[in-house]
């Protein structure tokens, strides 16, 4: 079940969130990305990879065409897009429960019909335009233990205030 939403009116606010989950995600971490088009997952994804030391002379930009980029970083991280996917079985060819075993937390946008395939138990981070167009929100959820935990830490830090 996907948490209230959390408010995220500003690119200040979205990058607090990325912040406070990259001071909670352990090697071996999955996060699935949700939203449509244009609701910020790649920039999510940007600003977490920076909170974990990525500095800004890297460009870290969507995978769509390349479907994963290995960034290095505190905890490295495979940062997937697997919106071109048609099946599971082509998952196995990129190698990302592989890497993931290794020690690398994966950040995977369009991720959710794959979650089995990747390992399950995972935080799942719903970015959508705010109602009002009063910038984004995010939602959060995890399916197994770890993702559940990480879930409920990252809501309730009081960093970051619930939209009324």
């Amino acid at each position: 079940m996907l948490s209230p939403p959390i408010a995220l009116p500003t690119r200040r606010r979205t990058t607090r969130l990325a912040a406070t989950l990259a001071e909670l995600l352990l090697p071996g971490d999955l996060v699935i990305l949700k939203g449509d088009l244009g609701a910020g997952k790649t920039f999510f994804t940007r600003a977490l990879a920076r909170a974990l030391g990525v500095p800004p002379s890297i460009g870290i930009t969507s995978p769509t065409f390349t479907l994963v980029h290995e960034i290095e970083a505190k905890i490295p991280i495979a940062h997937a897009d697997l919106y071109r996917l048609n099946e599971p079985g082509e998952l196995a060819e990129l190698g990302l429960r592989d890497r993931r075993g290794e020690g690398a937390a994966l950040v995977v946008e369009w991720g959710e019909p794959y979650l089995d395939a990747l390992g399950g138990d995972a935080l799942v981070l719903e970015l959508a335009v705010a109602p009002g167009g009063s910038g984004r929100e995010a939602r959060v959820a995890g399916t197994g233990p770890r993702g559940k935990a990480l879930a409920t830490a990252l809501a309730d830090r009081s960093v970051i205030e619930p939209r009324p």
